[in-house]
């Protein structure tokens, strides 16, 4: 693609409480699932960043942790990587739940946006679960505090909006180059995914502290004789009781996660696929910074 002095481009930060359907936006921005969903909170500890890329435009969406209070080492980790690509981007998103009323976080990351000299513009998420005479009444609980560049009401989930929101964000970036291939859409390796599906699965299939005390390592990636693709991978957990709850009885539960990713992953890979499932113990990791750094979690590389 040949760059015209009218081609934008630029990096648009989303930020928000979790749950508020920052990894729903992007994936239906994007048109592809890049970013895992749950209805449990905190399911996106990384930054993955999804890319929108047209004949006159490329945006690149940061999708963030949900920004809460930490109760340990992963969760500061979470935190900091929402809230310091503030200052890194040319537009920040920050979503607040339509059908929620405005709570500590939000002002927790109000006053953070206080800091910074991007625009930012306020998205009321799931516009579809209130009645549209409400709508004045939730955005000026926030634009009270705070001088948004604009206010934009939409439903992640369906779609609503989002052309709108997509062509308003355009008119606030630079003429820029393009800085991906018009055909890649994220900018995480393939085992990130790969890691991120299988833990997904985890969190659909299990309750309570469990979902949260989970970590996905890939042991290894190739591909054996018959061309298919083998994926060994550990689920590790904090316990030695929650061992026995991710195996199941007789396995059964490790199978189902297997074969939840197995046939999520062969879709997203377009592939036939050998994935082999261990579970680990590792006490404590999610406060220990040597498993942080080995499970993906290094808050000084960014």
């Amino acid at each position: 693609m040949t760059n015209t002095p009218e081609y934008r481009s630029g990096f648009i930060s989303l930020i928000g409480r979790p749950n508020v359907g920052k990894s729903t936006l992007v994936n239906e921005i994007i048109g592809e699932k890049i970013s895992i969903i749950s209805d449990k909170a905190q399911t996106t500890r990384n930054r993955i960043s999804g890319i929108y890329t047209t004949q006159s435009e490329q945006m690149v969406f940061i999708d963030t942790p949900g920004v809460h209070k930490p109760k340990h080492r992963l969760g500061d980790f979470m935190n900091d990587q929402a809230l310091t690509t503030l200052n890194e981007v040319d537009v920040v998103l920050f979503l607040v739940n339509a059908s929620q009323k405005r709570g500590p976080g939000d002002s927790f990351i109000m006053e953070r946006l206080e800091k910074i000299s991007q625009p930012v513009f306020l998205v009321i998420n799931q516009i579809d679960k209130v009645h549209p005479d409400d709508l004045p009444g939730i955005a000026e609980t926030y634009t009270h505090d705070y001088d948004f560049a604009e206010i934009i009401p939409i439903s992640a989930a369906n779609g609503n909006n989002i052309k709108n929101l997509l062509q308003t964000v355009v008119g606030y970036l630079p003429e820029g180059p393009q800085y991906y291939p018009e055909d890649q859409v994220t900018d995480h390796p393939e085992s990130f995914i790969i890691k991120e599906i299988i833990r997904e699965k985890v969190l659909e299939l299990t309750r309570e502290e469990i979902p949260h005390s989970t970590a996905i390592v890939i042991d290894n990636i190739f591909r054996n004789d018959d061309d298919k693709l083998e994926i060994s991978a550990n689920i590790v957990i904090e316990r030695p009781s929650q061992k026995g709850i991710i195996i199941g009885k007789k396995g059964s539960m490790l199978k189902e996660i297997g074969k939840r990713a197995r046939r999520e992953l062969e879709a997203l890979l377009g592939e036939k696929i050998y994935l082999d499932l261990w579970v680990r113990v590792k006490s404590d990791w999610r406060d220990r910074d040597n498993y942080l750094t080995d499970f993906g979690y290094n808050r000084e590389d960014y």
